[in-house]
């Protein structure tokens, strides 16, 4: 962050389930490039949240939980260090989630505004898994949502089935085409170093 006066106020919200062997110094370390964003030493000093009645950065470890519900201030570079978490939470999720990221802009004045301009406002929506597929799951699921949600106003949900399998057969191609761009990168039979490299999230 390299502004005194930030022009966002950033909104990160989302729940990750975490593998049953996860532990905190190891979600300090996923989440190192946001706790470095704010300027802290540690997720402990970045956890609290601008707002008293959010809850900030959790752990549950009861449920093995990572809960974000954090509001900073900062600048169009957090995308980054959002980007540069998610990577991170690949490792260490169990399955696949959404985090939800809003950006709200400072420097907008509703009422002092000239007619027809309008606030700098955007949201990211980042999804995080243990693999592709499982990211791809999360993805699906909530597109189906939104387009059902959106098609009841109009059809019953008894004839929305063509649809979905459409969403469906949508993401099997994406699928089957990632993998197959994977398998076309490995090396021969005992040549080449590690393997393919690992695909980054999707968002």
């Amino acid at each position: 962050m390299s502004q005194d006066n930030p022009p966002f106020e950033i909104h990160v919200h989302g729940d990750v389930p975490l593998r049953d062997d996860v532990d905190f110094p190891q979600i300090q370390e996923a989440l190192r490039p946001l706790w470095q964003y704010v300027g802290a030493r540690s997720l402990v000093d970045a956890a609290t949240s601008n707002y008293e009645e959010e809850p900030g950065i959790r752990f549950d470890p009861k449920a093995h939980l990572l809960q974000m519900c954090w509001t900073i201030e900062g600048d169009d570079d957090f995308r980054l260090a959002i980007e540069e978490a998610c990577m991170g939470l690949n490792e260490i999720s169990a399955m696949g989630a959404a985090i939800e990221v809003s950006f709200y802009d400072l420097e907008f004045d509703e009422d002092e505004a000239e007619p027809g301009t309008q606030a700098r406002d955007d949201f990211l929506m980042c999804f995080v898994g243990p693999t592709p597929a499982a990211i791809m799951q999360v993805q699906r699921d909530m597109l189906v949502h939104d387009v059902v949600q959106l098609m009841e106003r109009h059809f019953d949900a008894s004839e929305l089935g063509g649809v979905i399998q459409a969403i469906d057969q949508l993401f099997a191609n994406r699928f089957d085409a990632m993998v197959n761009s994977l398998q076309l990168g490995k090396p021969p039979r005992g040549g080449g170093h590690g393997g393919p490299r690992k695909p980054r999230h999707l968002h």
